[in-house]
């Protein structure tokens, strides 16, 4: 028989990896009209901040699975990530331009 083992088991490399692979999500390269651009999918529980999404302009509550997007050319960089909710991402290019008025303005006109 073998003594009882006190420590704790060294996780594997491959464990760490997928584990930081959930925390930052699925990542790939989307083209579009616009260009192309790096996509990263954010899963519901590594969502902790709130985010304003540039397609609705409503807010993205922490918790809420969603989309990260960036230009993969030289004219963005990390400031130019936008969150996004994952259905405004895929209906962006069916969609006007979003304009945000004060609660007194006209809607039309």
């Amino acid at each position: 028989m073998s003594p009882r083992r006190n420590r704790p088991r060294r996780p594997e490399p491959s464990e760490s990896n997928a584990a930081e692979g959930a925390r930052k999500g699925v990542e790939g390269v989307q083209q579009y009209q616009d260009g192309e651009w790096m996509v990263r999918s954010i899963f519901g529980g590594a969502a902790v901040k709130a985010y304003r999404c540039p397609g609705c302009t409503q807010e993205i509550r922490p918790g809420v699975a969603h989309v990260v997007a960036w230009p993969v050319d030289d004219r963005g960089d990390e400031n130019d990530r936008r969150h996004w909710h994952t259905g405004c991402w895929r209906a962006r290019d069916r969609r006007g331009p979003t304009v945000e008025r004060s609660r007194n303005a006209p809607r039309y006109g």
